[in-house]
């Protein structure tokens, strides 16, 4: 199919679970150094702004971001499936891009919210370098019991979590208590969709900003030759 607005191409991928989609943004100069991929969350799809704010953004450092849709999105359908599945479809994009040889340089994976947890489920599935989480939900709003530490602790790649100030799925301090040495960027006032008041301290071009910051910053770690 042609590519939709903002990505260059996009590939449609048969999954176990129906065709997901796989919008491919590409870097603007030179070899590709990383190949960045992220899932969107169970509330929404890849026009959530951190998203695209990192697929604006990252191609003009070197890297080739791939925006998954999951097959149920694909579909039209409002409600996301179990977690099992969402990793079944998720798989089954990456086997798709390594066989069409779109992984080029360090894969990093990642997402949002459950986008973000499917990346902690199968990094060392998908043989990654290290995952961006963003907006991780750590617990249910609320129930700080029912807490998903386990997945950030059996990821078993460098993580790096962007998380809302004021994100009712656990802050940034929940996240650092839980994870000793997790690193993670804050954006204040943030709330869980990277939404920040009218009147808080960071205008949501800067709260953005800070997003994009973040993720160059961990990049320039975790990929060979890279720079902030």
């Amino acid at each position: 199919m042609t590519a939709a607005a903002g990505a260059d191409r996009v590939l449609d991928v048969d999954t176990p679970h129906g065709p997901a989609r796989a919008h491919l943004h590409e870097p603007r100069r030179g070899a590709v150094r990383a190949t960045v991929v992220l899932g969107h969350g169970a509330g929404g799809g890849i026009e959530a702004r951190d998203l695209q704010a990192l697929a604006l953004a990252l191609p003009g450092g070197g890297a080739r971001v791939v925006l998954v849709e999951q097959p149920w999105r694909v579909a039209g359908k409002k409600v996301a499936p179990a977690p099992a599945t969402l990793d079944v479809g998720w798989l089954a994009v990456l086997d798709r891009l390594a066989a069409d040889g779109v992984i080029e340089g360090s894969l990093v994976v990642g997402g949002r919210s459950a986008g973000a947890r499917v990346a902690c489920r199968t990094a060392l599935t998908t043989g990654a370098a290290a995952a961006v989480l963003l907006a991780f939900p750590l617990h249910p709003p609320g129930r700080p019991e029912k807490t998903r530490t386990g997945e950030l602790l059996e990821a078993g790649v460098p993580l790096h979590v962007v998380q809302g100030a004021r994100d009712p799925f656990g802050g940034p301090d929940e996240l650092a208590a839980a994870v000793l040495g997790l690193r993670i960027t804050a954006i204040p006032a943030a709330d869980h969709g990277m939404k920040v008041p009218k009147a808080g301290p960071v205008t949501q071009e800067e709260a953005l900003g800070l997003v994009v910051d973040g993720v160059r910053s961990a990049l320039a770690e975790w990929v060979p030759g890279g720079r902030r």
